[in-house]
């Protein structure tokens, strides 16, 4: 029976060899010319190799560049990190809450099962089912930010190149098109449509339109054939649209994962304004981490709110100190101390979040009155200092302002909001005018996990979150008193006096200054003027 066994298997062997032998010619020959057909349907020049070109070695003319269309996918040409789950829950995040993330971090691994395209149409479903489409601008105030601190500097460099560019996403083209149009300035957006009933996003989205039509309908039938495209080895037909480039040049996997991360200094336009709560990339591990932390961050919260209202200076500052916090005082002035001397001073300082006033205040080792405009009620009445609110109307305020000098020091931050950015905004020039005993006060921050301001979002719980960060710190410098040659006292106009004061803070910090205004950022980030 054995015997028997081995005779078999050792015709079917024989079999299945001389099989093998008569269509591998003709499996070959087939291979081969499926290889020829697409190599001319993407009209791949003749010295095509399947990874990135150097600019030296572009098949294109520097006169290209200026005719051409860049044809690119944003994830696989131009992002460094091949995991869009940061993204996600940004948008779940900051635009649907805390309980909307968490059910994202809970269905991300069962979406991760699936295809890639199945896995972007389950997350766009959590994430964006029952959004109101018109306050859904996380697209534009929150995502730039992170899409530019993973944008690959080597693939930023290919695009650059050309005059015209088309970024072709797998992502919703509400997640993407800020980003792409206002930073990168590529003039075409190609992303994905989501459907909207009654003015709510309905967490679905539209069947891509043929690539054809919508290449004539942007571009023109004539300029078809002029487009280049861009792309990694990985997806090289992964995107129809680049079917229609005569040359198609490629990033491998091993190349991309040695692409540097794009450095501040070369970003197209500057990223001044952001919004959002999250200080950090929420990947999928971080945002385990958050989650785990958040009920110590809201204890901890309490108890540095506790301290910090009750408790007197001497006895609050090492509390916090143990609790976390930290905070770094330099001074160049006597009047930076606790001196009696120190009534009526004008204390100028840059704004980072409510609490620059408090954090003056600890410094100083006294109490002060701060300046607010369009602050909460909450926040006026948990305050553990003075406040006293401006109404914008110039000639109110002014007295209002001179009366508080004449019964102490007061802290007033010029730019009327706050600025995450190494920038200052412009400085209101009404405080030159009060008084030419001015000490300028230059102020930074840090938060690890949640930052302490917001645009669009509730500003009650702004000292909050900035609380219950891990770490906090903050810098405190005071730096030399106005002299009486750069006062209004002496001929100097106050719009002088405000931008000189602005430079030294400037310089100070080594921030750089702007002309921007609290309307401007309230109109990118909020579609609003700010106005509470």
């Amino acid at each position: 029976m054995d015997a028997k066994m081995h005779i078999a298997k050792a015709l079917f062997s024989c079999m299945l060899t001389i099989k093998i032998l008569f269509f591998w010619p003709k499996f070959l020959h087939k291979s081969l010319g499926n290889a020829q057909n697409l190599k001319r349907k993407f009209l791949f020049t003749p010295d095509f190799q399947p990874k990135l070109r150097k600019h030296s070695s572009f098949t294109c003319k520097p006169a290209d560049f200026q005719t051409a269309t860049l044809v690119f996918h944003v994830e696989e040409a131009l992002l460094k990190s091949s995991s869009l789950f940061p993204y996600f829950m940004l948008v779940a995040f900051e635009a649907g809450g805390l309980l909307r993330a968490i059910l994202l971090f809970l269905s991300y691994p069962l979406a991760c099962l699936f295809s890639k395209e199945v896995r972007i149409k389950i997350l766009v479903f959590v994430c964006f089912f029952g959004i109101r489409k018109e306050k859904c601008r996380v697209g534009r105030s929150v995502l730039p930010k992170f899409f530019l601190e993973d944008v690959g500097y080597e693939g930023f460099e290919v695009v650059k190149r050309f005059q015209r560019k088309m970024g072709v996403s797998d992502l919703p083209t509400v997640m993407v098109e800020g980003f792409l149009k206002d930073y990168l300035g590529v003039d075409v957006v190609i992303g994905r449509e989501l459907k909207v009933a009654f003015g709510f996003f309905v967490g679905l989205m539209d069947d891509r339109k043929n690539s054809h039509g919508v290449l004539n309908e942007i571009i023109g039938q004539e300029n078809i054939y002029s487009l280049v495209g861009f792309n990694s080895c990985g997806r090289l037909f992964a995107s129809e649209f680049l079917s229609h480039c005569k040359e198609i040049y490629l990033v491998s996997t091993a190349e991309k994962s040695k692409w540097r991360i794009l450095p501040r200094d070369k970003y197209p336009r500057k990223l001044i304004f952001h919004d959002g709560r999250l200080a950090f990339r929420p990947t999928f591990f971080a945002t385990l981490v958050m989650f785990l932390w958040v009920p110590f961050g809201i204890f901890l919260c309490i108890v540095r709110a506790v301290a910090a209202l009750l408790l007197p200076y001497k006895v609050a500052l090492p509390l916090l100190a143990f609790s976390g916090m930290k905070e770094t005082i330099s001074s160049s002035v006597t009047l930076a101390n606790g001196d009696e001397k120190c009534k009526g001073t004008l204390y100028v300082c840059n704004h980072r979040t409510l609490l620059d006033p408090i954090y003056v205040s600890m410094a100083l080792m006294k109490p002060v009155t701060a300046v607010t405009y369009s602050i909460s009620r909450v926040s006026e009445l948990l305050s553990p200092i003075r406040t006293a609110r401006l109404m914008r109307d110039r000639e109110n305020d002014s007295s209002m302002m001179k009366e508080m000098l004449s019964q102490g020091d007061l802290v007033v931050c010029p730019e009327g909001t706050t600025c995450r950015e190494p920038y200052l905004l412009r400085f209101s020039p009404l405080f030159a005018e009060l008084t030419d005993n001015i000490v300028p006060v230059a102020l930074d921050m840090e938060a690890s996990m949640f930052y302490g301001t917001t645009a669009s979002g509730l500003k009650c719980f702004d000292p909050l979150f900035f609380l219950m960060n891990p770490f906090p710190a903050y810098t405190v410098k005071f730096l030399q008193r106005l002299p009486k040659s750069h006062t209004c006292s002496n001929g100097k106009s106050r719009i002088e006096v405000a931008n000189h004061v602005q430079k030294e803070i400037a310089e100070s910090l080594g921030f750089e200054c702007t002309s921007l205004t609290r309307k401007e950022k309230y109109m990118i980030l909020a579609g609003n003027e700010g106005i509470v």
